[in-house]
């Protein structure tokens, strides 16, 4: 478990960026700068014995069935409602973020996820019954079923520790698996609470674990589990995926995003602005569906530009206190992102662009935060543009039309998140189902994570697979076809010796069944 150092830790590391030599990660708030735990760096060999004590307690978590995991899930869900309040203070101890970020974005989820699949696994994963058209195996009971892939190894990224770090874990376990999770060595301490939490609910020994530790524990864990779920980086996950392709581990990725809004001249330009305000700056800008980029037709440019600005410098930074209603806008977590983000605003102006609101890193606070910033005269030029920059910046560019729009959303090599926005929602769905990007909302934005029957995946460089919905779950088993003859002869036309009096049968039948196709 992780355990509270004092001061002479924090000189030696920052924020799990290293381990220290006791084989441990120093864990950092950065809204405060102060070490807040230290958790174990696991090895290779560490890993590989989580593995095998997995392997060893699967076979038991599979044997209770839906209903016995289903049990185990809804004791969660309540544990996590009942337990609120100590799960939002760690969250924000080690990322930073607001109260709000942390209860409504990383709370409602998980309780939501837990109810969730302990009532859609059973409906996801049931037998199904197929019907077939071939003749040749009519009379035969056809079967498909999903069996858990054994052990899957959930390798999680630093901005969400409960809702895209632990909250992948849980289709996995109820579909019947034992979970191994590496959580970010950023923020790792939600994940370790998790872990308490399930073996207070009765989850077995073993069948959930957390592997702390840097980049050399989750590499040993893709070559040993049986499937690897990773949310992170484009760069990382390609790397994930070379790692896998050693073992043939397949893989499910959720990766980079620079997703795109557009605002119609006919929006609701107070609705369009409140939501590019939130949806760009909840989580400090952190959030893989963040609204990244924005494009907004010319006759309302103006107009809209000012209210965004306007609302965008009236948001409070937050130094990570754990209580509602003290700032908007938490810190970056990740130290590196914060050169990031800099880098990005100050290449745009380089090229032209204007800060409206903000610009630089927040002054006068202990920890490591930006300011929530407006970008105008911004093009396809700017890295803010056209790299995932994930911190509080808005980059917001005019266009022509509805078409220059969805052209420059799909200049990108990015495909994971999109909205548009205006009072015609049946041209928004029309505009939207023009857009290259796994989930596209009309005069919403982000909310459809909260759908959690509607698959959720990136195309293009933005990953591999889905979360939520059927797919969701299936994508943690293996599919396996089982057919069973009603009547079964001793001998089947097919069946040897070959003759040809048997193949002219065959040519007859072939014939009558597919030789009826309309001709030119």
């Amino acid at each position: 478990m992780a355990k509270v150092k004092g001061d002479q830790a924090k000189a030696s590391a920052v924020n799990g960026s290293a381990a220290s030599d006791h084989g441990e990660i120093a864990v950092e708030n950065p809204a405060t700068g102060e070490i807040v735990a230290t958790v174990p760096d696991r090895t290779p060999a560490e890993v590989i014995e989580m593995v095998a004590r997995a392997r060893a307690a699967q076979p038991g978590w599979e044997a209770l069935g839906f209903d016995g995991r289903a049990r185990v899930l809804l004791r969660a869900q309540k544990w996590i409602v009942d337990n609120s309040a100590r799960i939002i203070e760690t969250i924000v101890s080690e990322t930073g973020k607001t109260y709000e970020d942390a209860q409504l974005a990383e709370i409602s989820y998980g309780a939501a996820s837990f109810g969730f699949w302990a009532k859609m696994a059973p409906k996801y994963l049931a037998d199904e019954k197929v019907k077939t058209s071939s003749l040749f195996v009519k009379g035969r009971k056809l079967i498909l079923r999903y069996a858990p892939v054994g052990v899957v190894g959930v390798i999680g990224p630093w901005n969400f520790p409960l809702t895209n770090s632990f909250g992948d874990c849980i289709p996995a376990l109820a579909a019947g698996n034992a979970v191994i999770l590496k959580p970010s060595e950023i923020t790792p301490l939600t994940s370790l609470l998790m872990a308490e939490m399930l073996t207070e609910c009765g989850c077995p020994k073993d069948v959930f674990q957390v592997a702390t530790g840097a980049g050399a524990t989750g590499a040993a864990l893709i070559g040993q589990v049986d499937f690897i779920m990773f949310t992170g980086s484009t760069r990382t996950g390609k790397k994930v995926m070379a790692k896998a392709a050693e073992t043939l581990t397949p893989v499910s990725l959720e990766l980079g995003g620079k997703d795109p809004m557009i605002v119609l001249a006919d929006a609701d330009l107070e609705r369009a602005a409140n939501a590019a305000t939130y949806y760009s700056m909840n989580n400090g800008g952190q959030v893989c569906i963040s609204v990244e980029r924005l494009y907004v037709e010319a006759p309302v440019y103006d107009e809209f530009v000012a209210k965004v600005t306007s609302k965008v410098r009236g948001l409070r930074q937050s130094e990570g206190a754990n209580r509602p209603g003290v700032g908007d806008v938490g810190a970056v977590i990740f130290p590196p992102q914060l050169d990031t983000i800099d880098a990005h605003v100050k290449d745009a102006v380089a090229k032209g662009a204007r800060v409206l609101t903000g610009g630089k890193q927040a002054e006068g606070v202990r920890g490591r935060f930006y300011e929530p910033t407006v970008l105008v005269d911004v093009d396809h030029s700017m890295d803010c543009m056209m790299e995932e920059t994930f911190g509080p910046t808005l980059p917001i560019m005019k266009v022509a039309d509805a078409d220059e729009a969805v052209r420059l959303a799909n200049d990108s090599p990015y495909g994971l998140a999109a909205s548009v926005y205006t009072k015609d929602t049946a041209r928004g769905e029309e505009i939207a189902r023009r857009i290259e990007a796994g989930a596209v909302c009309v005069n919403d934005a982000q909310l459809n994570y909260a759908a959690l029957e509607l698959p959720m995946g990136g195309w293009k460089a933005s990953g591999l697979g889905t979360r939520h919905g059927a797919g969701g779950i299936r994508k943690y088993t293996a599919s396996q076809s089982i057919m069973v003859p009603r009547i079964a002869p001793r001998k089947d036309l097919q069946h040897f010796p070959n003759s040809v009096r048997k193949s002219k049968t065959l040519g007859k039948l072939i014939s009558v069944l597919y030789g009826r196709g309309k001709r030119d």
